[in-house]
């Protein structure tokens, strides 16, 4: 019924158009009692084998939503209603900003994918921190807080914008995400580098620690695909040697060679970062090289190019405690989490696993042995 819905509405509309159309949808649901409850019952149905235990956190699953999708916290109800165990809103940044001018949202159907370059357009962490203190949550959800760089302030200047997104916001998340891997904002991809990770990291453990002082709560970074392995294990490396509590692996990609793509040239040679089933295997290698550099010294997150449960259980198996989904989502459309969930505790159960925590990382150890 999607699928046709899809084909007949949404892939006519403007790609931004559709999204804040659905978007709108899924709120309006979300706020009927008797709807959201029913919705709920038959898109999130709880499988207690895939309750996950991840950062500290208890959750009913390991599927959660990407950020990017809801950039201001103001569908989280909605989006758990339709499945997600976790919801990670954002990218939110300092300082409010429209982000790139539009078109700037584009839709591969024949590759199952999209381009983007949005640039972080969100009301800005004021907004969204106060958004966070009011909310009066329908669902139990785990959420987290994904944050970037204000496009308008100097890479020299990223530390403190990124500190002071984490005072307003990190009382609000039940874990935080930095993110230096989106392709467009520019010399964001730079602070992947190290030496120039290592101070902002440790800046905000810092201020999520001086900021909330009852709890620790858990910190992350997302990575990008384009990274070089030798790169990738130096971002593992330092992540243990912080303490940090996870790697989200990966963001968007800006390569378009050997990917095989379908779609139209003028549409692939659309500048931004590509998501969605061309990134599979380039982001299940990354996650792959990270958990074999780090096992379970910190929880993995694998995302991109998850289509199905197959792909959310091979993401498992290579060694993602959680794994999120984004842009399969335009495509499947509203039963996407029920279907991973429901494959996802098949495959468990015809598994030699007794737990979904037994088999994280389980292929992988068997290759690095």
């Amino acid at each position: 019924m999607y699928k046709l819905f899809f084909q007949l509405v949404f892939k006519r509309m403007d790609p931004e158009q559709a999204h804040h159309l659905a978007f709108r949808w899924i709120r309006l649901a979300a706020r009927v009692p008797v709807l959201r409850t029913f919705v709920a019952a038959v898109l999130a149905p709880r499988y207690e084998e895939l309750r996950t235990e991840a950062l500290g956190l208890r959750m009913h699953g390991p599927f959660g939503l990407a950020a990017g999708f809801d950039k201001n916290a103001i569908a989280i109800d909605g989006m758990s209603m339709l499945g997600f165990d976790h919801v990670e809103i954002g990218t939110v940044t300092g300082e409010p900003q429209p982000g790139n001018p539009k078109k700037r949202l584009f839709r591969l159907v024949p590759d199952r994918a999209l381009i983007n370059r949005m640039g972080f357009n969100n009301e800005g962490s004021a907004a969204v921190a106060e958004r966070l203190a009011t909310r009066n949550p329908v669902f139990r959800t785990t959420v987290g807080v994904n944050i970037g760089k204000t496009k308008a302030v100097p890479e020299a200047e990223a530390v403190g914008d990124y500190v002071r997104s984490t005072e307003r916001l990190a009382a609000h998340a039940d874990y935080l995400v930095v993110n230096v891997s989106s392709p467009n904002t520019p010399g964001l991809r730079d602070l992947q580098a190290t030496e120039a990770l290592r101070p902002l990291l440790t800046a905000v453990r810092e201020a999520a620690d001086r900021t909330v002082t009852d709890r620790r709560v858990p910190l992350l970074v997302k990575i990008a695909p384009d990274l070089a392995d030798d790169d990738v294990d130096a971002v593992a490396d330092l992540a243990v040697e912080l303490g940090l509590d996870g790697i989200i692996a990966t963001n968007t990609t800006i390569a378009r060679d050997g990917l095989g793509l379908k779609s139209a040239a003028p549409l692939v040679a659309e500048t931004g970062g590509l998501s969605g089933a061309p990134l599979k295997e380039r982001s299940l290698e990354v996650l792959s090289r990270l958990y074999a550099r780090v096992g379970t010294q910190i929880t993995l997150v694998g995302v991109g190019g998850i289509e199905n449960a197959e792909d959310a259980w091979q993401r498992v198996l290579a060694g993602a405690t959680l794994v999120q989904g984004y842009s399969a989502f335009v495509y499947e459309g509203p039963f996407y989490a029920r279907a991973i969930h429901k494959g996802l505790a098949a495959r468990l159960a015809a598994s030699p696993y007794a737990t979904l925590a037994e088999a994280v990382g389980a292929e992988t150890r068997k290759v690095t042995r």
